[in-house]
């Protein structure tokens, strides 16, 4: 007792059809399952690119250039 049962999830189902109609439901997990393949792609580009040593050559404000690794960015609060 207390639990949703699958007559409840059915029945609840069938409203969300009926409301949105089938062609819509299709649409929005078209565009469901597009927005998770590009967030998992986008965390994957993040680990490959933190996963190597970036070097990163800067200029100072006397024009000389300095070499150096960038190992983690750090943000301060102001």
């Amino acid at each position: 007792m207390g639990g949703i049962g699958i007559w409840q999830l059915l029945i609840v189902l069938l409203i969300v059809i009926v409301i949105f109609g089938t062609k819509k439901l299709r649409n929005m997990g078209g565009d469901l399952g597009a927005a998770i393949r590009n967030f998992k792609k986008s965390v994957k580009e993040g680990e490959e690119e933190g996963e190597g040593a970036a070097e990163e050559k800067l200029e100072d404000q006397s024009g000389r250039v300095i070499e150096g690794e960038v190992k983690a960015k750090q943000r301060h609060k102001a």
